[in-house]
């Protein structure tokens, strides 16, 4: 007997309760402001930002992340390391926020 199947089967199990105990966290852009400015995550998380201005955002942490959000619309981005991620808004640099990643 092959162990290929029952190692195929383990990782497909370990893949699947990953995702399953991911969340989304949502942070509002309103008024040139991240809202919350500081949120926790674990890694796996997905973070969700809804941009409600009537101009264009980003949420940029370099060397992580960078993810433009027309405005009106949302855009989100996968934390996966334990650690702090500040970022900001390129076009609006006064703009900042921070995830928190840990287990």
């Amino acid at each position: 007997m092959s162990a290929l199947p029952a190692l195929a089967a383990a990782a497909a199990l370990l893949f699947c309760a990953t995702a399953a105990g991911a969340a989304t966290i949502e942070i509002t852009i309103d008024r040139l402001e991240f809202r919350p400015a500081a949120v926790t995550a674990r890694p796996g998380d997905t973070i969700l930002w809804r941009n409600r201005d009537v101009m264009d955002h980003t949420a940029t942490a370099k060397g992580n992340f960078d993810v433009v959000i027309p405005a009106g619309a949302s855009g989100s981005a996968v934390v996966n390391a334990d650690g702090v991620v500040e970022y900001v808004c390129r076009f609006h640099p006064n703009m900042k926020g921070r995830i928190a990643v840990g287990r």
